[in-house]
């Protein structure tokens, strides 16, 4: 175990302090020495509060990787007070830099929540805060995993080491955003006692998704595991120690690392074990650890897609804010200061979720189960998510389509390297990125008769179809406005394999429509650069197409604090078109068709 000590007269003088106990309150005063490590004045990369020390520890799989973690305790606390942790596990905590160097001139903690220890006082609330490298990435060593059993045996070991410090109350909570939110739905889905409570930003449900959907390439199928492969090699400083200096030279000796990871993720066969190993919601089930997650219904980067299976296989405390916005953390602002996803004490409000399930503090304010923002920027609370008031089963019109793809605009090229952090949600002009609006040869469209009251479509839509022939699919829901001015809100393709029955779902969401709208479902061939499709040339007759949709009654809103968000306006600008030859309808978009 490699320690960093501070230099000062008073180390080993007694200072007299109040001992945080195994519920987070203080006990006696008691006599300890404040503990080793290094300091802020010391170094400037550790926060201000805390003290920084490094360890290692071996992962929970036998595999003989070891972990490297970045400690960091309060430093007005002595070294056998207890606190609760907060973890994050992840691949962007190397000293160097979260995605690349960063110009440090000395080695230290990543500041990659910087924002949040410091927007908590984290410190002064009596937390100890770690971060663990992932196999492969930072002081680890070891082959990077794309969240398999591998970096799943990692959280593990690092909810057991955290849970198991002299200095630790044996409660653990996580923290993250991204790829470290997923590591959160990993630490769940374990099933650990230690594991009290889950932050999880803008997560992956099912690691599939991000690369493939339904058997269909993303661009990035290639330029994801590139880039991690790119961060996985991230060289240390040179004033790091030489232990952590030889666990980031990991992949010099062991190349096959960099080029499996290639190659594993190269599988479009959701059903292979490698995907059944990492899809995240599938083994939620039963578990039970209090969750706190966000989720942009409209964000381009780590999509709604198997949110809804995974809160529905989870047994356990649920909260969340959802809402209109891209990949962004709660508390974050733009330039002009507004709050990127519109709702005010996201730090607050967390700092209330942890108190209580860590430290067993009962809130005095209580929180929301969820907060939700819709499509016309109005929040709202409920207790659950989804709750829909009626289901319905709309029979849409035969029809076909010539698959011989639509050229658009390409939201990220092959070979591009797409880390889940830095993949910023495409702004493509207004005349691109969408296929063309009308019914032609590429695809055709089905309509609802214009809706009498507001409405609003909620949970994950499906659809089943025959398709005539191999090829691929494409399904697209608009909302559609007296004149023909419609916003795309909803999609998802899918490979035909063979002619038959084809069944999937389309991304979750959160959409109403105001009176006298319609719901446009249009069905072709994939025209959009979020895949990376191969035409296949067919005609492609479709029979027998019925869309499942959860409904919910807007009346029964309850307001909740929030603005608008601010990407909202930027994904109508991007998805709003005028489609021409709007049908008087052959379905209806009702409260009252229930099943």
């Amino acid at each position: 175990m490699t320690v960093r000590r501070r230099t000062v007269a008073a180390a080993g003088a007694l200072i007299t302090v109040a001992v945080l106990a195994l519920g987070g309150t203080a006990t006696a005063a008691t006599a300890a020495p404040a503990p080793a490590g290094v300091t802020h004045d010391e170094n400037p990369r550790v926060p201000e509060g805390a003290v920084w020390t490094e360890e290692y520890f071996r992962s929970a799989d036998n595999s003989g990787v070891v972990l490297h973690a970045d400690v960091l305790r309060p430093a007005n606390l002595p070294a056998r007070a207890k606190t609760p942790v907060i973890l994050a596990v992840g691949p962007y905590f190397s000293h160097a830099g979260q995605t690349g160097p960063e110009g440090w001139t000395q080695a230290g903690p990543s500041s990659r929540f910087a924002d949040f220890t410091s927007g908590t006082d984290l410190f002064a609330r009596g937390y100890t805060y770690v971060m663990v490298d992932l196999r492969g990435f930072g002081g680890s060593t070891g082959c990077l995993d794309w969240v398999g059993p591998g970096e799943q045996a990692d959280v593990k070991a690092a909810i057991q080491w955290s849970a198991s410090r002299p200095w630790s109350t044996g409660k653990v909570g996580m923290y993250g955003k991204s790829y470290d939110a997923v590591t959160g739905l990993v630490g769940n889905n374990l099933r650990l006692g230690a594991l009290r409570a889950v932050v999880a930003q803008e997560p992956v449900w099912n690691m599939y998704n991000y690369l493939f959907s339904n058997e269909v390439p993303r661009p990035n199928v290639t330029g994801t595991p590139n880039a991690y492969n790119g961060i996985a090699t991230i060289p240390p400083m040179a004033d790091d120690s030489a232990r952590y200096q030889a666990n980031a030279a990991y992949e010099e000796s062991h190349p096959e690392c960099l080029s499996d990871n290639l190659t594993n993720n190269n599988n479009p066969d959701l059903a292979s074990p490698y995907w059944r190993a990492r899809n995240l919601a599938a083994k939620a089930e039963a578990t039970s650890t209090p969750l706190f997650v966000t989720q942009g219904f409209i964000e381009n980067n780590t999509k709604p897609e198997d949110m809804e299976e995974y809160f529905d296989n989870h047994a356990g405390v649920e909260r969340g804010w959802l809402g209109q916005w891209e990949h962004v953390r709660g508390n974050e602002r733009n330039a002009q200061g507004q709050l990127l996803m519109g709702r005010a004490g996201f730090f607050d409000e967390v700092m209330r979720f942890y108190d209580h399930y860590l430290k067993g503090v009962k809130p005095a304010v209580k929180d929301p189960a969820f907060a939700i923002e819709d499509n016309t920027a109005a929040w709202r609370v409920q207790p659950t998510w989804p709750k829909p008031s009626s289901y319905t089963v709309a029979a849409l019109p035969d029809g076909q389509y010539v698959d011989d793809g639509v050229a658009s605009e390409p939201l990220a090229a092959a070979g591009k390297k797409w880390d889940m952090e830095h993949a910023a949600d495409p702004a493509p002009p207004a005349a691109k990125g969408l296929a063309p609006m009308s019914a032609d040869a590429h695809s055709y469209f089905g309509w609802s008769t214009p809706v009498t009251s507001r409405v609003r479509i909620t949970a994950t839509p499906s659809i089943t179809l025959n398709a005539s022939a191999p090829g691929n699919v494409m399904v697209r829901l608009w909302d559609v406005a007296p004149g023909g001015s419609a916003v795309m809100f909803d999609e998802n393709v899918a490979l035909i394999k063979q002619a038959g029955r084809v069944a999937f779902d389309l991304k979750s969401t959160d959409w109403t429509f105001e009176e006298g709208h319609q719901l446009g479902v249009q069905i072709g061939t994939i025209g959009s650069g979020s895949w990376l499709d191969t035409p296949s040339g067919n005609t492609i007759a479709v029979s027998r197409a019925k869309l499942s949709l959860a409904l919910q009654n807007p009346r029964a809103d309850v307001p909740a604090q929030g603005d608008r968000s601010p990407f909202l306006d930027t994904y109508l600008r991007q998805n709003t078109r005028t489609l021409t030859g709007v049908g008087a309808g052959t379905f209806p978009l009702s409260l009252r068709n229930q099943h």
